[in-house]
């Protein structure tokens, strides 16, 4: 018997993906630098002859083994659906660039207009994917792994976690470029910017009862 309620909760989980997807690509596009979760996919896409969709998908099928490795036979079995998340979200973020192929900034404060839009779609996302409540994505997997390992706060290791990523980019961008590509204002903007507006969101959407219109 097919379970309606299950089905629902997986739409909105690729919708979820779909409009990160098109976040990310909006945040991007505004040059000035990509999101934190995506920064060293996208450095690696710059220097790999491979799309950013695609360095994606393989950046997070690398946490999905670090949680493996970390929780070894400890790891969710459902959780091992994770390999469908990176594949779909990657292939969104190449989708999404090719819509936005036309979206060319020339002034400094249609680049701002770009990264808030893509905060905004960001958060969305991260919200539906939340309210979707069914797989958690491999970035967001490994830093409960890592909190529910160390029983630390899981916002506290969000925000290392972030750091870190942003930092590993920078190196490797130091490395192939010999200077930071990919990188920028930006992507400390909307580091902070996500949360809060995620935050917002959570709070109209618990007003109109959006959560449970979508997966009741």
């Amino acid at each position: 018997m097919v379970n309606f309620k299950l089905l629902k909760r997986y739409f909105v989980l690729v919708a979820g993906l779909f409009f990160m997807g098109l976040g990310v690509d909006l945040i991007t596009k505004s040059n000035l630098g990509t999101s934190p979760i995506a920064s060293v996919s996208y450095v690696l896409s710059l220097i790999f002859p491979l799309t950013f969709g695609v360095t994606t998908f393989l950046v997070s099928f690398l946490f999905i083994l670090i949680q493996i490795l970390i929780l070894k036979t400890d790891f969710p079995k459902e959780q091992y659906l994770q390999v469908l998340v990176g594949p779909i979200f990657g292939f969104f973020i190449d989708f999404g660039m090719k819509i936005f192929a036309f979206v060319d900034s020339k002034f400094y404060s249609q680049e701002i207009i770009l990264l808030l839009l893509g905060c905004i779609l960001l958060a969305l996302g991260i919200r539906l994917e939340v309210i979707a409540n069914v797989i958690i994505n491999p970035g967001e997997g490994l830093v409960k792994t890592i909190a529910n390992k160390t029983k630390k706060e899981f916002g506290n290791i969000k925000i290392m976690f972030d750091c870190t990523l942003v930092l590993t980019a920078v190196v490797i961008s130091l490395f192939a470029f010999r200077g930071i590509n990919g990188l920028g204002e930006g992507t400390v903007i909307s580091a902070i910017l996500v949360g809060h507006i995620t935050k917002v969101i959570s709070t109209v959407f618990k007003d109109f009862n959006v959560g449970k219109l979508l997966v009741n």
